[in-house]
């Protein structure tokens, strides 16, 4: 099947849904978030309780999502009104194209940093700092300059939208399908060249061997967060990848095969992160400003380090980009689908609505940084916002949905369809009813106690 046999679109192949499924998983959290998460709490030992959660959260759910995508053809919205469609279940749904909504209107801000450091490579501007205090100074500068933040987040946006309204299989297919090859042949040479400087081993150590003794509750809550987090899940993106799917297709594999991209992506960013860092001796567990304030020290240090930091930018813009169209995909879908638009004019307004939310976010470390709701600038709170509370309970909702009120016997005759066979059935089942929404049940009650209590 393919786009020109239904109206909404199709993925031509099952390799074009993996490769754009994995790309929504894969971002900014991938190369960005976690090397710094692992550096903070300790390294290998987180490293595994991440693949734990994976296994025993994340896969699940992304299953669970697939299904119900792929059962009804529809939008986050349309999907729950199909399944059920008395109560307030398409809530959930809705729910999670506002969660899609609000998170690509601050994400496009981030990346648009990305794009702008590449030209800042180009330029020779990014590798010229000694110190991670002075990048860190120089990145505080540009963030807060308010025509090149806008800017660049316009770019960006105009990028997903030259993608997204080429529709399933001309854009979102065809493009993750030349941008996800070429962000893995990036990563691998980023990694082989940090492997390779001296004192690198370190840093393999640091990231590969485990230290259970520097393991805290909270570190394997922010492991859970991220397992949660890194896959898409609980913002409508896997449903809507999943409404494209075609009826053949194998849907526990494809999860798997989805699942595993994203955590290798994950787990050779660390390795390509940290021998760099301990190689030039600077700080692990740098935080957020690994990437835009430690690295840029890195580079500077290292042989053709500005070549270096053009092809690791230019990673984080691609890494950013597959996402982001994902994220658009959602709310346009939605439009398309419930309220009848075109694809072009869904795309056109939809964007334009985000880029226009997004602007407080990207004058939040400028104009608007005094201005502060619970001691949180605004780009802060619509992150808080949607990745804190949004996703989980998305998430959670969906658990329920899928194992008690559909119930798992039906959605496993949906990923059975095509006679294929799925081993670890009864596995899934308890996982899906039980083990996960647990873990995201203890995700949503920290992040209530941080706000409340702690």
């Amino acid at each position: 099947m393919n786009g020109s046999t239904n109206t909404r679109g199709f993925w031509s192949s099952r390799f074009g849904f993996i490769i754009a499924a994995a790309g929504s998983a894969i971002g900014l959290g991938n190369i960005w978030k976690f090397p710094y998460i692992a550096g903070e709490n300790g390294g290998g030992a987180f490293v595994l309780v991440y693949l734990a959660c994976i296994v025993l959260i994340g896969l699940p759910m992304m299953l669970a999502e697939f299904t119900i995508g792929r059962h009804t053809h529809k939008n986050p919205v349309g999907a729950y009104k199909a399944i059920h469609p008395e109560g307030l279940w398409y809530l959930v749904g809705g729910m999670g194209v506002l969660a899609g909504f609000l998170i690509l209107s601050f994400y496009s801000v981030v990346a648009g940093w990305t794009i702008a450091y590449i030209v800042k490579s180009i330029q020779m501007t990014v590798t010229q700092f000694e110190t991670a205090a002075e990048a860190g100074k120089y990145f505080g500068a540009f963030v807060a300059n308010p025509y090149e933040t806008l800017f660049y987040h316009a770019l960006f946006m105009s990028l997903c939208v030259g993608i997204v309204i080429k529709g399933v299989h001309s854009g979102i297919e065809k493009w993750c399908g030349i941008l996800m090859p070429t962000l893995l042949i990036i990563l691998l040479l980023l990694m082989v060249r940090s492997l390779t400087l001296e004192g690198a081993w370190a840093g393999v150590e640091f990231y590969l061997k485990p230290d259970f003794s520097k393991l805290t509750v909270k570190s394997f809550l922010v492991a859970l967060g991220h397992a949660f987090f890194s896959l898409s899940l609980g913002m409508g993106a896997m449903i809507t990848y999943g409404s494209y799917l075609s009826k053949k297709e194998n849907l526990a594999s494809s999860a798997f095969l989805v699942a595993l991209l994203d955590t290798f992506i994950a787990l050779v960013a660390g390795l390509m992160i940290f021998p760099a860092v301990f190689a030039m001796g600077l700080e692990p567990a740098a935080g957020p400003g690994l990437v835009f304030h430690v690295l840029p020290a890195v580079f500077s240090k290292m042989p053709f380090g500005n070549i270096v930091s053009i092809a690791f930018f230019a990673l984080l813009a691609i890494a950013a980009l597959t996402s982001g169209i994902s994220l658009l995909e959602v709310a346009v879908a939605y439009f398309i689908d419930e309220i009848g638009w075109s694809r072009k004019k869904a795309v056109y307004i939809v964007s334009a609505m985000i880029f226009v939310l997004g602007i407080p976010s990207a004058l939040s470390f400028g104009i608007l940084g005094d201005f502060k709701l619970f001691n949180l600038n605004f780009f802060d709170i619509v992150d808080q916002v949607t990745s804190n509370y949004l996703l989980p309970l998305g998430g959670l909702l969906i658990c329920i949905f899928v194992g008690w009120v559909w119930g798992t016997p039906k959605a496993l005759e949906e990923i059975h369809l095509g006679e294929h066979k799925f081993p670890f059935a009864k596995g899934w089942v308890i996982l899906v009813k039980y083990i996960s929404p647990i873990g995201v049940l203890i995700i949503f009650v920290d992040y209530l106690y941080r706000l409340f209590i702690g």
